[in-house]
């Protein structure tokens, strides 16, 4: 627990299970948000390739994952650390140019 501490650059023990609640909702949101957006442009799940939705679904809770976690992170007051989170995340996947650091 406190190599994670450490790693995070958080204090006590209390942030990391915040954090953890965070992650958990933001997850389980993101996944069930999905849903009714790949109906809406027409993908269902029974007559579309499943490949194809499955594909589409994913695409689709990458961002909705990314706004919900700064957002879930700011309603738990966590915000600065899912914000460092996020831009860590997206600078990794080649989306650094949005930031300015």
């Amino acid at each position: 627990m406190e190599k994670l501490k450490q790693r995070w650059g958080i204090d006590s023990n209390w942030q990391i299970v915040v954090i953890f609640i965070v992650f958990a909702i933001t997850g389980s949101s993101a996944a069930k948000l999905a849903e009714p957006l790949t109906n809406f442009i027409g993908l269902d799940q029974e007559s579309t390739n499943g490949f194809i939705y499955w594909t589409a679904r994913i695409l689709l809770i990458f961002p909705i994952y990314q706004i919900l976690l700064v957002a879930f992170g700011w309603l738990f007051g966590q915000f600065q650390f899912f914000w460092g989170f996020e831009k860590k995340m997206l600078k990794r996947l080649g989306f650094g140019f949005l930031f300015r650091d």
